[in-house]
């Protein structure tokens, strides 16, 4: 039985308040094809322009950074940026209840932030084509502002970063999305940025790199491999793209998953569980669920091998450390080297999706990480490199793994390869899908629940809830709403 069907008596927002779900609307449903050959003229112009030469090279060969005697933890001559250390990690009653592992400590808070502006009526976001030195195929679109404290403070000694100060004086501007929020809690250890999304009214001139897309474009965008990177993933999903007057926006087209998602995004739809009971439930799981941690050595880690190239498990699997040169010539500082942290192997993160009286919900996994700063946070169905299962227990292998691998093509809604974050992991990707089953009650377990888009637009409202390749996946989810993303019959590239 659905709950949270009560009458609930909305105030519409004025036209010219961003919060209004009616404004997303427009920008999403807006002509994506108008300007979309503009646009891909104007980035396979800039992939021309902006080359950055990406070396791989030894860990003892990089610049600026200095392996600490005594501990072996890599750390950047200033003292800040991040550093490559070790964490011993213990999980009870967890299939793998004891690790260790390298992992980057980067305690600064970052900022990630998009500047929408209305441009004849519509909603239109400030887009940065960037390379980064991780990125499989370089150049990649990005927030308007990408950049950690240390680089926003130019410990570099590099060139200021464009249009920051819309974020850092935020007083005569309208703050749509401000949240602070985690990422990948396998590799950084409590690392969190200011996910941030600002409306201007004045006049804002696009930098070389820099261009105006709606978000209909954006989401038409989303399918086309390694384009939109994990930044701008994650701050999209903080757009409040949800309430009851998207049903108005969205009329009925006949068919029935659109229908069930256009649904899911208002809570007069109904919903599962109620958001009190959800909130409980994290609780439950956080209160139950112990990870414990102590930072070690980073020579000393145990299978883990270091040699004069990389950092190695002794399987071969999960990943390696790695040594990188970078020269390019458009960004703050034009070279420099950096570890970086390069997976073994592509990952797959999934959401399984179901309709519930026509509302469709997504199921999430209340999941333990050792970087988190809160125990759990919910991820998706399914978050795993697959092949890193094939030397350990069976009873580790990830749940529902096997529904999203065998899910029949008319099932699966969404099929696309993205990036992770390229200024610290190398060539990491993984398959995103979203992927259709019937209602079962056996989906339904201890550490999974099935959530409504505004429940999970709702918590996107607070740190922590939604890691970030969950995340990912709602802007995923949202770019379902309108039209497929199809460019003179072939996906944009």
């Amino acid at each position: 039985m659905l709950g949270n069907l009560h009458e609930t008596v909305y105030t519409l927002s004025s036209k010219n308040d961003i919060r209004s779900p009616l404004r997303i609307a427009e920008s999403v449903l807006a002509d994506t094809e108008s300007g979309m050959a503009d646009f891909l003229r104007w980035f396979d112009d800039l992939r021309l322009r902006r080359v950055m030469l990406v070396e791989r090279v030894g860990l003892d060969e990089l610049a600026g950074w200095s392996t600490e005697p005594g501990t072996g933890d890599i750390r950047h001559d200033s003292g800040r940026f991040f550093t490559i250390t070790g964490l011993e990690v213990h999980l009870p009653n967890h299939p793998i209840t004891a690790w260790s592992q390298p992992i980057i400590d980067q305690p600064e808070v970052g900022i990630l932030g998009i500047l929408v502006k209305e441009f004849d009526g519509v909603l239109h976001c400030l887009i940065q084509a960037k390379a980064e030195p991780g990125n499989v195929n370089g150049l990649q679109l990005c927030p308007t502002v990408q950049a950690t404290r240390s680089n926003y403070t130019r410990v570099h000694g590099g060139a200021s970063v464009p249009y920051l100060e819309y974020f850092r004086d935020t007083a005569r501007h309208r703050v749509i999305a401000d949240v602070r929020q985690s990422e990948q809690g396998a590799w950084f250890r409590k690392k969190r940025n200011r996910n941030m999304v600002v409306e201007v009214e004045e006049d804002v001139d696009p930098l070389d790199g820099f261009c105006w897309l709606t978000l209909g474009q954006l989401h038409r965008l989303l399918r086309a491999e390694d384009l939109i990177n994990m930044d701008a993933r994650t701050v999209l999903s903080c757009v409040p793209f949800a309430g009851p007057d998207l049903r108005a926006v969205f009329p009925p087209r006949g068919e029935e998953f659109h229908d069930s998602l256009i649904r899911s995004c208002s809570e007069d739809s109904g919903n599962l569980h109620t958001m009190s009971d959800i909130l409980s439930w994290v609780t439950e799981v956080r209160t139950r669920t112990e990870v414990f941690t102590r930072d070690v050595p980073l020579g000393g880690i145990p299978k883990w091998h270091r040699s004069t190239e990389k950092i190695s498990h002794e399987s071969g699997l999960f990943f390696d450390v790695v040594g990188v040169s970078v020269r390019t010539g458009n960004r703050e500082v034009n070279s420099w080297m950096q570890p970086m942290i390069a997976p073994i192997g592509t990952g797959l993160v999934a959401f399984l999706v179901t309709r519930i009286h026509g509302v469709l919900h997504a199921l999430v996994h209340a999941r333990a990480e050792p970087g988190y700063l809160d125990v759990v946070e919910l991820a998706p169905t399914v978050q795993c490199t697959p092949d890193n299962y094939t030397k350990l227990p069976p009873a580790a292998r990830p749940r529902f793994v096997d529904d999203v691998l065998g899910a029949a093509p008319e099932r699966i809604w969404f099929d696309t390869l993205l990036s992770e974050e390229g200024g610290r992991f190398y060539h990491s990707r993984n398959k995103y899908m979203i992927v259709e089953v019937d209602p079962d009650a056996g989906f339904e377990q201890a550490d999974f629940r099935w959530l409504t888009l505004h429940q999970l637009v709702d918590l996107l409202r607070h740190s922590h809830y939604l890691n970030v390749q969950a995340r990912s996946l709602v802007a995923c989810l949202h770019s379902l709403s309108a039209a497929p993303p199809i460019v003179d019959g072939k996906e944009p590239s």
